[in-house]
């Protein structure tokens, strides 16, 4: 009889910040108050494993070494949940985790192997909530703006047009009022012009 077992192979963490190590199970046999998981973290300097987390029907986190006050149960055997959650990771944190859970009669299993990865929350983070910002603000403005330049560049167009139709003669065309009207004129439509855009 043998159990099987899943846990992530990598996590990524951030100093400070609570990190969830997820660990699940099947068992052929029932549930029953003999069933123990135990968690064990070996540095990723190397050295020797090391217990940091047992559970038999209640939870017994590690009174000693660096994991001390920092490992809460986040499982629930019953779902064939298994996961702990580690308080304020430091870089020194990071290394492998190894989930185990005996079910007796179902005690042979696999063993999945998680490795965590802590790291600072720095330049690339601050970098991509700047950049972010930078597109709520600046995206709209820069549609306003080239709306209103499309706006500007349609109506001098049919300015150009009417200066061509209504106040340039033409080489046949004779015209009885003075040339002094004519420059009036357009400097009216001018002004009639700039206003509309204003």
């Amino acid at each position: 009889l043998s159990l099987e077992i899943k846990a992530s192979s990598k996590v990524r963490a951030f100093i400070d910040e609570q990190v969830l190590l997820k660990c699940s199970f099947k068992s052929s046999s029932p549930i029953s108050e003999r069933l123990t998981v135990d968690w064990t973290y070996r540095p990723l300097t190397g050295g020797q494993m090391e217990t940091i987390f047992h559970y038999q029907s209640v939870p017994y986190p590690t009174t000693v070494g660096k994991f001390k006050d920092r490992i809460s149960w986040a499982g629930n055997v019953a779902n064939g949940d298994a996961s702990i959650a580690i308080q304020n990771p430091v870089l020194s944190d990071n290394g492998t985790f190894i989930c185990s859970v005996k079910n007796p009669p179902d005690v042979y299993h696999n063993i999945p192997q998680t490795m965590l990865i802590v790291t600072e929350r720095g330049l690339f983070f601050q970098l991509n909530s700047a950049v972010l910002l930078s597109i709520l603000v600046f995206l709209p403005s820069a549609i306003v703006v080239i709306l209103l330049l499309v706006r500007m560049g349609r109506k001098f167009g049919v300015l150009k047009e009417k200066k061509r139709s209504g106040c340039k003669k033409s080489s046949i065309e004779v015209s009885d009022e003075p040339e002094r009207t004519e420059t009036g004129n357009c400097l009216g439509k001018l002004r009639d012009w700039c206003l509309n855009c204003v």
